[in-house]
């Protein structure tokens, strides 16, 4: 209804006039004492005639309306063909538009062409400099001074950061390669802990692990960052006590650590790129898209990830496995 009274305000004008004349032939005809119905019924036909002509105007620009709404909807790639033109004014503007989606097509493909060229940059950059971090483990392997285990701890937390830019970079592009299989949760968890045992025993952490088995499908690999961008926090926020890792038969994985807590005004943003929040400014560090990264692949997973802290007292992180989904499903 609101569609229709639009069109008669764009309409306004053509009534008026069809009004103004009827109303001219009433008053001449008036005037010189004729007959009304002699130009009553002349005038009613026309108006009905004009009337029949307008509705069909109406119903062919409704036509229209619906073919160009539904491309404006799923305009997401270079728009198609629109309707043809009745008129110049609607050619101009026709014209126009495919200007645009051809400028646009054009803007999108070289922003792709850099995008993947930036990827594709990093990804050799991140594959390069793991050589010389290998090369450092293996000199240091054997060695068990306090400066090499904290070299050893430097070197680690350094792996981690260069694979967080990598997943940055692969996570929104079309070349993300989730595969999707049953995955044994159990064993996921045992080699994602097994990969940070040195920065425990550092830290002097007591680990709580409690298993179960459980087996779903998902991407093990993404699903491993996140495990380990979890454990990665709970480490670095927690100075004494303890770590623990639950798995729960209701399907659920719990990482809960003994910490500083995180500050109630901060919980709602955690998930925030680049947010850091009291933490951050404490821990110049902190990167603040650990996080961010973690939820973004779950989303991905069809997984849901839930934070409970209380400041001083420490943080639990649950991530509920239960409705896993395949990627953009």
């Amino acid at each position: 209804m609101k569609l229709f009274f639009s069109y008669l305000r764009q309409k306004r004008t053509i009534l008026l006039l069809l009004l103004l004349c009827d109303t001219i032939f009433l008053f001449t005809f008036f005037l010189y004492s004729l007959p009304l119905s002699a130009v009553l019924y002349p005038c009613l036909l026309c108006s009905l005639v004009f009337l029949l002509a307008f509705f069909l105007s109406y119903a062919r620009m409704l036509r229209r309306h619906r073919a160009l709404q539904k491309i404006i909807r799923s305009c997401t790639e270079p728009i198609p063909r629109l309707p043809a033109p009745q008129t110049i004014e609607e050619g101009d503007l026709c014209a126009a538009f495919e200007a645009l989606s051809a400028s646009f097509s054009e803007n999108r493909r070289l922003q792709e062409t850099q995008r993947r060229d930036m990827v594709d940059y990093y990804t050799l950059w991140v594959h390069q400099i793991k050589t010389p971090i290998a090369s450092m483990h293996l000199q240091l392997q054997g060695q068990d001074s306090r400066l090499c285990r904290a070299l050893q701890g430097d070197l680690f937390r350094i792996e981690q950061y260069v694979e967080m830019v990598l997943t940055y970079l692969r996570l929104d592009t079309r070349e993300t390669d989730y595969v999707f299989r049953p995955c044994d949760i159990d064993a996921l968890t045992r080699q994602c802990i097994k990969k940070f045992s040195a920065e425990f025993i550092r830290r002097g952490l007591a680990l709580e692990y409690t298993p179960c088995p459980l087996s779903v499908v998902t991407d093990e690999k993404w699903l491993a960052f996140v495990i380990e961008q979890l454990l990665s926090n709970a480490l670095k926020y927690t100075k004494a006590g303890t770590i623990t890792v639950a798995i729960l038969p209701q399907e659920k994985l719990i990482i809960r650590d003994t910490g500083i807590g995180i500050a109630p005004q901060d919980l709602p943003r955690i998930f925030e790129n680049g947010f850091t929040g009291f933490n951050g400014r404490t821990d110049k560090k902190a990167s603040g898209i650990g996080l961010y990264l973690s939820k973004r692949i779950l989303d991905n997973l069809g997984c849901k990830i839930e934070v409970l802290s209380a400041l001083g007292k420490g943080t639990e992180v649950s991530i509920d496995l239960s409705k896993p989904k395949t990627l953009h499903e």
